[in-house]
């Protein structure tokens, strides 16, 4: 059997696995365990396991456990809450401002720990109520919900990032430098759309009732609840720009100081505790078994010579090198409506990152020439901005099943599908923002 028609089996196997209900993990070890055998017999196993254990003694991963225990602290305590209420107090009167104040709040708690499901659940519990109460439109509020509960992949610290840099040794820092600025553009995006929607269409974003008036001297006081995740994300941010720590003590900082923010509000249970520590594990647990099962496949796909293929497939395609880069990108989406991110980093980016290293950096950018360490960051932060988009697709898409879970029976998943389709065309108006101009990418490293 050649290369090309494995690759072909490989393809319709682990869609054939996976629409059968094979989780993500197994359904890639499996086949890569069989070609891994197929191809070095008993010495297969060996060079997998290698693979394996050389990935998770990566001491930047440490940080995403941190991080997600991070999350599920914020998650249970009433931080998160008492930020939507100070936020609500200056915008409430602005049309459209609950999904703005959504936004914000999103774009806030991404910076804090970098977790989508359980951000997504926190506004679903917190903000849907108030644009339903409201009347908002539908489609609008849960578009806004999971569209901006996403921005996780993309704002530091992101663990798509963390995940992105290990597997490519991508500096993690410059990466998370470099996200700054697309990821606060596409939230800003998603403020100025809502903005815009809500002064076109009045009704799709209603005032509330007349109330009495908030003095100013109220909505100082209430910027009190918008202390302590700034107080976070300063300690966690500054001190990974600062150069003060690593990305992996940073994490370590995040969820001590978050320990004692929950323990000064005097919400500290053992209960909440254990919850949040069990929860943890079953993420954590999750994400290794889908990069054992995704090293395994991309590693044995390596030794039967996928990578070289492949490359030689895509570069001799007669396109330039942005076309190129386009190609990869409709690759990206297409595998993004299928598979969970952490597999398609694991098996796409063996692949495709040797291609876009072998390229000139001068083919990229209109503004100036990137440099070639510039270039794999860059690429990135394309793929986590298609990783947005992977949140958001059909069938699949894991944002929609995540606000459901909290969302009352009337709103159907057709109406969540629905209400993603403006915000996915902003994605993909960012996603083609940042291709053609790579240096916005560059301006911070």
């Amino acid at each position: 059997m050649g290369i090309a028609e494995l690759s072909i089996l490989l393809v319709v196997g682990i869609i054939a696995l996976l629409a059968i209900g094979v989780p993500l993990g197994l359904a890639s070890g499996f086949l890569g365990v069989l070609v891994a055998y197929w191809k070095l017999g008993d010495r297969g196993f060996f060079i997998l396991g290698q693979r394996m254990y050389d990935l998770t003694i990566e001491h930047a991963l440490l940080a995403v456990p941190l991080f997600i225990f991070m999350a599920m602290l914020l998650e249970r305590s009433n931080i998160a809450r008492d930020m939507y209420d100070a936020l609500n107090v200056w915008l409430a009167r602005t049309r459209g401002g609950i999904a703005i104040v959504t936004s914000i709040m999103a774009i806030i708690m991404a910076a804090m720990s970098g977790i989508i499901g359980g951000e997504i659940v926190l506004l679903g519990l917190v903000a849907l109520p108030q644009m339903l109460r409201l009347n908002y439109n539908r489609n609008l509020a849960c578009g806004t919900i999971c569209a901006a509960g996403s921005l996780g992949t993309m704002i530091p610290p992101s663990i798509v990032l963390i995940i992105y840099g290990v597997v490519t040794e991508t500096s993690i820092h410059a990466l998370f430098k470099a996200a700054i600025i697309p990821g606060l553009l596409l939230g800003g995006c998603y403020i100025v759309y809502i903005a815009f929607r809500a002064r076109l269409h009045p009704e799709d974003a209603p005032l509330p009732e007349r109330e009495a008036d908030v003095t100013f001297g109220e909505k100082i006081v209430a910027l009190k609840g918008l202390l302590p995740p700034v107080m976070l994300v300063g300690a966690i941010l500054g001190s990974i720009y600062g150069g003060i720590t690593g990305i992996t003590e940073a994490a370590a900082i995040g969820c001590v100081g978050t320990l004692l923010l929950i323990a000064v509000r005097r919400e500290l249970t053992g209960p909440l505790f254990l919850q949040a520590l069990q929860r943890t594990m079953r993420s954590t647990g999750t994400i290794l078994w889908v990069t054992f099962g995704a090293t395994a496949l991309a590693g044995a796909y390596s030794l039967a010579g996928g990578p070289t293929f492949i490359a030689g497939s895509i570069l001799g395609l007669d396109i330039p090198a942005m076309g190129i880069i386009a190609v990869m990108m409709l690759i990206f989406l297409f595998l993004g409506a299928l598979l969970d991110w952490i597999g398609i980093v694991l098996l796409a980016m063996p692949v495709f990152l040797p291609i876009v290293a072998r390229m000139d950096p001068a083919d990229f950018g209109v503004l100036g020439t990137l440099s070639a360490s510039e270039v794999s960051v860059w690429f990135g932060i394309l793929f986590c901005i298609n990783m947005q988009v992977s949140f958001l697709s059909p069938p699949f898409g894991p944002a929609a099943f995540y606000l459901k879970s909290v969302a009352p029976p009337e709103i159907s998943l057709t109406d969540i599908f629905r209400g993603f389709l403006p915000f996915i065309g902003i994605q993909l108006l960012v996603l083609t923002i940042m291709m053609v101009f790579p240096e916005i990418t560059t301006i911070l490293l």
